[in-house]
């Protein structure tokens, strides 16, 4: 038996948990602001399905009215990027994700009518493609979640002086890996940086991401009334509708607290956000013990949210970080990359064992439960 508390003392025991969360999650804040990337956002002829916004812009949680309150300017599309982040000894491991309630590869109207199509023809030869890259085939869909991860060297304590040194961008259903340098070996790009940023392109209509280079592929200098908005963090969310120039402020969204709780939502919960699931059993990741070893912890994640709800289109198309996958590496489990991304980084960069892969505390989708 626990001895009973008064009602100040557990007031005080309740405050020293606020506090202690606070002071948990202001580092990450801190470190996902501090190289926030720059996103060039190149406009198709909808303007508003490409501006970057919430999950939740018109007020709700819904998956399946995104695309039809995307045309409506009662709802501001004022700009956020999603964030987390994991570190080791070595390094921090940012995602950003970016969404667009609308991708409408095709146009508007034809790429929904062919997406309809599509499905109809996948539905009709009852293919079961658990991966989803059938499904993939359709040119329009509601919600469109893409993204990057930035890896940041330390170093020692004082970010003012950790640098990004490794990329890796989301493209529709492939990760791009990028270096910084004069140079890129065989099978990578390059990333250029303003003051420590990262810069980005994305791609109007179906808004694949990749490094920002400003050739004449991704500026389009060619086509006439090309035009771009320019996001940059601010840590206020403006609205791009009232620009007075192609820059646009954003604010960070911690995914920890916006699109990973609802994709925990227990079975028999109602769920408008997140219309599949996925088992993805116990996931290992490797721990920095108080002695300076690693350790092997099994991590019970069980079934989480996979795909969101998503009904014009391609049907339930758009997928969080966790489900994202690459289609060039059919092997690696699902969820991979952003559930432990130094071992992903190691492999993909080809870096030796000075790269540390142990994370010096437990990710936050990790600390609901660790089974040894």
């Amino acid at each position: 038996m626990f001895p009973r508390l008064s009602l100040p003392v557990c007031l005080l025991v309740l405050l020293l948990s606020v506090v202690t969360a606070f002071a948990q999650s202001a580092p990450d804040r801190e470190i996902a602001a501090a190289f926030a990337p720059v996103f060039h956002q190149a406009l198709g002829d909808k303007p508003r399905s490409d501006y970057i916004t919430n999950f939740d812009f018109d007020g709700d949680w819904r998956g399946d009215n995104n695309w039809e309150h995307t045309d409506d300017k009662s709802f501001p599309l004022r700009a956020y990027i999603y964030y987390s982040v994991c570190e080791t000894s070595t390094h921090f491991f940012i995602h950003y994700a970016v969404f667009h309630p609308r991708d409408y590869k095709g146009g508007e109207r034809k790429g929904l009518i062919l997406s309809e199509i599509i499905r109809e023809g996948v539905k009709a030869a009852g293919d079961n493609d658990p991966t989803g890259l059938m499904s993939e085939a359709g040119v329009a869909h509601e919600n469109d979640l893409e993204g990057v991860l930035v890896v940041v060297a330390k170093n020692e304590k004082d970010l003012k002086r950790a640098r990004p040194v490794f990329v890796e961008a989301f493209h529709h259903s492939d990760f791009t890996p990028y270096v910084t340098g004069e140079s890129a070996p065989k099978g990578f790009g390059l990333f250029r940086t303003e003051e420590r940023r990262v810069l980005f392109y994305v791609e109007p209509k179906g808004h694949g991401i990749e490094a920002y280079s400003g050739d004449e592929k991704q500026t389009a200098k060619k086509e006439k009334n090309k035009e771009f908005v320019i996001y940059k963090f601010t840590g206020k969310p403006e609205d791009p509708d009232k620009r007075k120039d192609d820059s646009v402020g954003y604010e960070l969204l911690p995914i920890q607290t916006t699109l990973w709780p609802r994709a925990r939502m227990r079975k028999g919960e109602q769920n408008a956000t997140y219309a599949t699931t996925y088992n993805y059993g116990q996931i290992s990741i490797s721990l920095m013990q108080s002695n300076r070893s690693a350790e092997t912890k099994k991590i019970e994640v069980g079934e989480v949210g996979a795909a969101f709800a998503g009904d014009s289109g391609g049907l339930n198309m758009a997928r969080p970080p966790w489900a994202w996958f690459d289609k060039g590496r059919r092997d690696d489990p699902m969820g991979r990359w952003f559930f432990d991304p130094a071992a992903i980084v190691k492999r993909d960069f080809k870096l030796d064992d000075s790269f540390s892969t142990a994370y010096v505390r437990l990710p936050f989708w990790a600390t609901e439960q660790v089974a040894h």
